[in-house]
């Protein structure tokens, strides 16, 4: 009986944002400058005009860099901060981390200037794998998940209305709990912390902002993707949890990505449940929610055991099985079976065909089952009668065919069955024989080809010429 075997090529790597390449920093609410600020200078009023007036985002944000170098203990150097990073932001990923770090000296708890910092690190972290640089990619998801836990901690303002941040965290938080996930996951290589990571961010997700689950470019649906992934790498593997977020992650990702994540999910549920029946309704359920109902399961594979059990108790007869089902039962079944099995074996002499893996004078270890052969491990093992002549001993890597042999015991763990009195059946070939001199023909009748065949024309005419001759030859003689 052939076990069901899963090629392990399909064991999947973490795609890092794989579906979140081409992302643009989205907008996060600022506070506006309160309207009860006053400029008592009217040069550095001026100054304030031109950068606000600027629709230009190198024009506003050359202006912004004058204003904050001429006024730098400015009343509305936080509001001209503030736009400096939205207009670097535009076209600038380097200045706009320096806008948002002296964003952060002016005010610590700046939601958006975090946000941009962890944004634009996280990138660049991506850039870094593709590189294979591992230590860069390290490095900036440290700072990263650095800058995101003080995110996370971040308390309102005083000048901040309560609406206003609240807006600002919903952007905000995502991101920053996907840092974590991502850094306990490439960083820390943390596969435990990094499930329990990714779980928050999906779970503040699903209470605040479902569709950022299902969006394509946004780290919820990315990292629905690398959560599944994760599952398979705990140990051990959590194949039901697996197959249901990359379940979830291929309903909503692009056409391109849908076939790989499909192939994903497909070997995780197949390598649990045994076949891809059922596959079809998993994938529709994944779609409505963004964790797995209370209620979900499915269902594993018959174990080994289940198989061989199973076959005891359906075959009448169980003289009538392969010797590789024999071998399997032995190997798997309960105790209970394997031993019902075994007393109609032991003691029986049986014939074992199969691969030769090792020998000597006085044993052969064979290869019998296909499992065995692909493994390169013996799962027969036959003590000769009689020592092996050199010449006789097999070859490792040849089939034999002719060697018999009677059980005497067997193991379960490792699966091994054990005969003796081995020895290799010699077929003799039939010698033709001779007739006997009784049954020779005379040899007046063995005739050559020639003589054996019908006389022709010409030899009746030669042969009646003579028959002439001798009678004229006789007349005169008389």
């Amino acid at each position: 009986m052939k076990k069901f075997h899963l090629a392990s090529k399909f064991a999947p790597a973490f795609v890092l944002a794989a579906l979140s390449l081409s992302l643009a920093a989205p907008t996060v609410p600022a506070q506006a400058p309160s309207s009860d600020i006053s400029i008592k200078n009217p040069a550095e009023y001026n100054a304030y005009q031109n950068v606000a007036t600027q629709t230009d985002a190198k024009a506003k944000a050359s202006a912004s860099e004058s204003f904050l170098q001429t006024y730098p203990q400015s009343v509305l150097k936080k509001s001209v901060l503030d736009g400096l990073v939205d207009a670097y932001s535009s076209y600038d990923p380097d200045k706009t981390v320096d806008a948002a770090q002296r964003m952060l000296q002016v005010d610590p708890n700046n939601l958006k200037a975090m946000y941009l910092i962890d944004f634009i690190d996280k990138q660049k972290a991506g850039q870094a794998a593709a590189a294979k640089d591992t230590a860069k990619q390290a490095q900036l998801l440290d700072d990263a998940a650095a800058m995101a836990q003080k995110g996370l901690a971040a308390t309102k303002p005083a000048d901040v209305k309560d609406e206003d941040f609240k807006k600002q965290k919903l952007t905000t938080d995502a991101l920053f709990y996907s840092i974590l996930s991502n850094d306990a996951l490439y960083s820390k290589k943390d596969i435990p912390a990094a499930v329990t990571a990714f779980r928050t961010e999906l779970e503040y997700l699903a209470k605040n902002s479902p569709e950022a689950t299902t969006t394509v470019g946004s780290p919820g649906l990315s990292d629905t993707l690398l959560l599944g992934q994760a599952y398979t790498q705990v140990s051990p593997p959590d194949m039901v949890n697996a197959v249901w977020f990359l379940a979830r992650a291929e309903n909503f990702a692009p056409a391109g990505f849908k076939p790989v994540i499909d192939k994903q999910a497909r070997y995780w549920y197949k390598r649990f449940h045994g076949k891809e029946d059922g596959f079809e309704k998993v994938l529709a359920l994944a779609a409505t929610t963004v964790f797995p109902p209370p209620d979900f399961k499915i269902d594993p594979a018959p174990t080994p055991k289940d198989i061989a059990d199973g076959v005891v108790a359906s075959t009448p007869d169980l003289n009538t099985l392969a010797l590789a089902d024999k071998e399997y039962i032995l190997a798997n079944a309960s105790k209970e079976n394997a031993e019902k099995l075994w007393a109609l074996l032991k003691d029986q002499v049986s014939q074992v065909p199969g691969t030769v893996l090792a020998a000597t004078a006085n044993q052969v270890q064979l290869a019998v089952t296909d499992d065995a052969k692909a493994d390169k491990k013996p799962d027969f093992t036959v003590n000769m009668k009689t020592p092996l002549a050199d010449k006789d001993i097999p070859a490792v890597g040849s089939d034999v065919t002719t060697l018999i042999g009677t059980y005497d015991s067997y193991t379960q763990s490792p699966a091994q069955i054990i005969l003796r009195d081995g020895e290799f059946q010699v077929t003799k070939k039939p010698v033709a024989k001779k007739p006997s001199a009784a049954h020779k023909k005379p040899a007046s009748l063995e005739s050559s080809p020639a003589t054996s065949k019908a006389p022709t024309a010409a030899q009746k005419a030669a042969a009646k010429k003579a028959a002439a001759a001798k009678a004229k030859a006789a007349q005169a003689a008389s």
